[in-house]
């Protein structure tokens, strides 16, 4: 069985940058409380007529496609994660095809949250290890501005989160030391509640949105942010461990842990703990939680700063609602 590799990488953000003094306007809150609590100190927010989340798909996908030397014809399926579609249906899949111009090949929208990129990255790679596709494209892309409490009552959780979008191209490839690895997807619904929007819901009542729905808090979104917290960190260095020891390899072995970008001081964790200094990539500062979207941006950023480098070897990890956690372990 043939192995897939990752042979481009693209990412866009929008133009609108929105700096933790402009959410001083909005809200009780500043800048050294973001920073300290989140590490961020900036995040994107699309604009209106300008970004969608399928337009957003379609300019990483381009950057990924121009990487790997191949036309928007050349690609065979579409793997698309997100939580924040432009429709309630269809997904923006299909939306991203027709924006590329891709005919009648098929789309999968993938919702697993902050896990959904590694998540499809499991899903294509099992798609090309089969033979059933050759070139597959690979999406994260989240629009959550639209969706925040942007005022005091909503201030931990709306502080956290922007909006882009990250693609690769996954290929088939020869060399069986080559490539993705492996992939571990992991879930407990336990916790579900515990960070999530409820509303609106198909199952909580006859309508699904009457107008009292919206004065309610569900529409935005919930966080447990210590149990979060507390769970992350373990789960993370966990999947890390299991991607490890599923190919006999160490700790010093990692070259580059490309994690969710969820929150700054999860990162340094994970680097202390496992031992992994100056091996830890993050941009969350610039961007600040992206989602779906995190790892496929964070991973294009580094490669086009040189931090990813031929028979690298590079682990991805993530941990989100649901709760969800992944990691993938690739030798480049």
């Amino acid at each position: 069985m043939r192995n897939s590799r990752i042979t481009g990488v693209g990412h866009y953000v929008p133009e609108r940058i929105v700096t933790n003094f402009d959410l001083e306007k909005l809200m009780d809150t500043n800048d050294d409380w973001i920073q300290e609590r989140t590490g961020i100190k900036e995040r994107r927010f699309f604009e209106p007529g300008k970004d969608t989340n399928a337009n957003m798909a379609a300019r990483a996908a381009k950057m990924a496609l121009e990487r790997a030397n191949l036309k928007p014809k050349d690609i065979d399926f579409i793997v698309y994660a997100t939580i924040s579609a432009d429709y309630m249906f269809p997904g923006s899949g299909v939306l991203m095809q027709r924006e590329m111009g891709m005919e009648t090949i098929g789309a999968l929208d993938i919702r697993n949250a902050c896990s959904g990129f590694i998540y499809g990255l499991s899903v294509a790679d099992q798609f090309v290890k089969t033979g059933m596709y050759n070139n597959i494209l690979v999406i994260g892309s989240e629009i959550q501005s639209s969706g925040l409490d942007l005022t005091t009552k909503g201030r931990n959780v709306s502080v956290i989160f922007g909006d882009g979008a990250g693609a690769v191209v996954l290929q088939p490839e020869t060399s069986s030391d080559k490539g993705i690895l492996s992939t571990h997807l992991h879930a407990d619904g336990n916790f579900a509640e515990e960070l999530c929007v409820i509303e609106p819901s198909t199952s909580r009542r006859s309508e699904r949105m009457p107008k009292e729905l919206f004065e309610s808090n569900d529409i935005y979104g919930h966080m447990n942010g210590n149990l979060v917290f507390k769970h992350a960190i373990v789960r993370f260095s966990e999947v890390i461990k299991e991607a490890l020891q599923s190919n006999n390899l160490n700790i010093e072995d990692i070259d580059l842990l490309i994690p969710h970008q969820a929150n700054l001081r999860i990162s340094g964790y994970l680097e202390q703990k496992l031992g992994l200094q100056g091996k830890v990539y993050n941009n969350i500062m610039r961007y600040g939680n992206t989602t779906a979207a995190s790892i496929p941006i964070a991973m294009s950023e580094a490669w086009q700063d040189g931090l990813i480098k031929d028979n690298n070897l590079i682990c991805l990890a993530a941990f989100g609602s649901g709760f969800t956690w992944a990691s993938s372990l690739i030798r480049w």
